[in-house]
């Protein structure tokens, strides 16, 4: 006996070593210095277990679905199959980085950060800004600067758009920037002193100053809306609830700390070198026009009589020279405070600005962040690995604040690349290894993906069917007219702007959905609104509509009155019903446009906002992770799942199906990679050929297998 517990002691020893000589080897393996500072953060720190890296297709179906948006086609597993072992996740991540989808996968990212709402005051224009600034790869401090400091017109500086998602409201700006930008909580404090933070109401008071002579203004002769500056100063001290005797301006004042340093830090000298080179590179070219002095113009007026004609067209004329005035300078006054305000947020000393946004970005791509909440940066809720947020907050700094040169950071680290523990691990050492990152969280993907994934693992991005091959025939009942009674005029319904259309389904009811509109019986919750980014940056005429200010004649306006009176008959007439139904008969071939470029966010009843998409009306307000019926219902009878697991005549699927080349173990094989980006086990394909010749047709089993497929976890789930 005592032989068998020394024995039984030595090999729990020996199991520890291993164990502990596992993490040690993989931490002295770490194949970049983010790896290594991970490990040096996790130093110290008991019950871990390193997971092993994933292997290639599993790394090929994450790494899609983070960059882009959804999973790979079988046409690029085949391509990623065909390179050096070596290299193929060195070659993907850059073919996905010059992807056109990368910035519409990102775009996704800041619309939940800067809570974008298409709906709102220059919200659509703010989406298309942010999606090229993307796409260009505009560095991060620039754009934080321009949604910080604009003014104007959001058709013509759509960075305003931010500014007016708060109604240019000082208070709720101070609480935005300050928590967007920096991660940072003050908010808290617009009532009180901070109760759980050093941050005090005075203070507060003193960084919504720099918003404290934003103005929001609309014009009287277009409707429009734009933002400018003011003379006097409206954030006032005392606060008004505590009724005081008098209240004087407030003197805008930051008060977070810049790092300060005798010798410039390496990361900030070669940020200052990267810009200094792009300047040199970009000495020689045109600096953008200057506004037109008001006394050339007014001198240059009198050339525009027409000497011949003895004429003046006032409004052409007028139109014409109103053109020529800089009016982002006469209209929309530079905010001198808020650029100041702006230069500090971004200063590469203030630490909270790039590691606040490093964290969220890890967050995105990792399941959790270095702090949690992603927005709550304080003393009292220090980092879980401050060497490594420091690390890649200094290469992003150093980067020139490229957003993809982060990602590129996080995807090609062994970090990321870790697989999960398996069911059997305690919860006690999955919990401490995922929040070490030793081991990689459960992520589902986000409700935009998804959507995505299943068109793309469908083949409903394109049709998949030939003309008159899918007639079916609906009932739906109707109204039909038997009277008409008089009621009180009710509100047309708003329309949707020029620039959106619908991607599919009939335009109404798109336009229904998009403006928040409960949607009919039988409306499929899956169609998109598709927002034309190009069309939305497209800068419109910024001047007064002239032709308003016409003189008009007495028969010009007695037939505007008729017209209005008859108008108003109309829609006081609503009419009196009964109900029949009818048959009609459709070809039935449905196309889906992608989820990432929809007005958003979607309508509550939407797929996207059933399966987490944040509404973005308040300050944290982040995506909702947890299952729940109503997302296993959609996905069960959704039209969307339905299509999708169909195989139409065009699609590649067919082919192994039906004619001479019929491949039933290929055609299983093919479900597998389209659908779980690899392939079957030799269980899997006795499984798969069980339901399939369990249906009526081997068409329709296989409609059943992607079906299931569809519907289970390995789909909705990153490996």
């Amino acid at each position: 006996m005592t032989q068998l517990r020394i024995r039984q002691a030595f090999l729990t020893s020996l199991a520890v070593l291993l164990t502990v000589g596992l993490v040690w080897a993989e931490s002295a393996r770490a194949a970049t210095p983010l790896d290594r500072a991970i490990a040096a953060d996790n130093q110290g720190k008991s019950n871990l277990t390193v997971v092993p890296v994933i292997d290639d297709l599993a790394y090929l179906r994450r790494v899609t679905v983070d960059l882009i948006g959804r999973i790979p086609t079988d046409k690029e597993i085949q391509q990623y199959l065909r390179w050096s072992p070596s290299e193929r996740r060195g070659k993907v991540v850059d073919k996905l980085m010059d992807d056109a989808r990368f910035a519409d996968r990102w775009t996704v990212f800041f619309a939940d950060m800067l809570r974008i709402r298409t709906r709102a005051t220059g919200g659509q224009q703010l989406l298309a800004y942010v999606h090229k600034a993307v796409r260009d790869d505009k560095p991060y401090d620039e754009l934080a600067h321009e949604l910080i400091s604009a003014n104007g017109k959001s058709s013509v500086t759509p960075a305003v758009g931010f500014v007016l998602g708060d109604n240019a409201e000082p208070m709720a700006l101070a609480g935005a920037t300050a928590q967007t930008f920096m991660g940072i909580r003050i908010a808290c404090a617009e009532c009180h002193d901070h109760p759980f933070d050093e941050w005090t109401q005075k203070q507060f008071y003193g960084f919504a100053a720099y918003f404290g002579k934003t103005r929001r203004v609309q014009s009287r002769f277009s409707r429009s809306i734009y933002t400018t500056e003011g003379k006097e100063m409206t954030v006032l001290w005392p606060p008004e609830r505590q009724k005081p005797e008098s209240r004087s301006p407030v003197e805008p004042k930051f008060p977070f700390e810049l790092i300060s340093y005798k010798q410039t830090p390496s990361h900030i000298a070669r940020l200052e070198a990267k810009r200094r080179a792009i300047a040199a590179r970009e000495a020689g070219k045109v600096s953008a026009e200057a506004g037109v002095d008001i006394d050339d113009l007014v001198d240059s007026a009198n050339a525009t009589v027409d000497r011949k004609r003895g004429d003046f067209d006032v409004a052409a004329e007028a139109k014409r020279d109103l053109r020529k005035i800089n009016t982002q300078a006469d209209l929309y006054t530079e905010s001198q405070l808020r650029q100041r305000l702006a230069e500090l947020v971004t200063d590469p000393r203030n630490r909270y600005f790039s590691q606040s946004f490093v964290n969220r970005v890890w967050n995105e791509m990792m399941g959790r962040g270095f702090v949690n909440p992603i927005d709550d940066f304080s003393n009292e809720n220090p980092p879980s690995h401050p060497k490594a947020l420091a690390h890649l907050a200094d290469e992003f700094i150093a980067s020139g604040y490229s957003l993809k040169s982060l990602v590129k950071l996080i995807v090609t680290s062994d970090t990321y690349s870790r697989g999960h523990l398996s069911a059997d691990v305690s919860n006690k050492v999955r919990m401490a290894s995922e929040n070490a990152f030793t081991a990689t969280p459960i992520r589902r993907m986000i409700s935009e993906v998804l959507y995505d994934s299943v068109v793309v693992a469908g083949h409903l991005e394109e049709l998949k069917w030939n003309k008159g091959e899918n007639v079916r025939t609906f009932r739906e009942r109707i109204r039909v007219i038997i009277g008409e009674e008089k009621v009180e005029n009710e509100p047309e319904a708003p329309k949707l702007p020029a620039s959106v259309t619908g991607a599919t389904g009939d335009n109404a009811m798109a336009n229904k959905m998009a403006n928040g509109q409960k949607p009919g019986k039988g409306y499929d919750l899956e169609k998109s609104v598709e927002i034309d980014f190009d069309k939305a940056l497209m800068a419109k005429d910024d001047e007064p509509q002239i032709q308003m200010m016409a003189v008009k004649s007495k028969e010009q306006i007695e037939a505007e009155r008729m017209a209005a009176e008859a108008a108003m008959r109309r829609q006081r007439t609503r009419y009196q019903y009964t109900y029949k139904w009818r048959e009609y008969q459709r070809d039935d071939n449905p196309q889906y446009g992608t989820s990432m470029r929809m007005a958003t966010p979607a309508p509550r009843p939407h797929f996207l906002r059933v399966f987490g998409q944040p509404g973005r009306e308040e300050l944290g307000d982040f995506r909702e992770h947890a299952p729940s019926m109503r997302q296993a219902l959609m996905m069960l009878n959704g039209k969307l799942t339905h299509e999708a697991s169909r195989v139409g005549t065009l699609e590649p699927m067919h082919r192994l199906m039906v004619g001479p080349k019929a491949n039933l173990d290929a055609a299983i094989k093919l479900a597998y990679r389209e659908i779980y980006t690899r392939e079957p086990n030799a269980a899997e394909v006795a499984e798969a050929k069980a339901i399939i010749k369990d249906a009526d047709s081997d068409l329709e089993g296989m409609a059943d297998l992607r079906w299931v497929m569809l519907n289970s976890h390995e789909f909705r789930y990153l490996p």
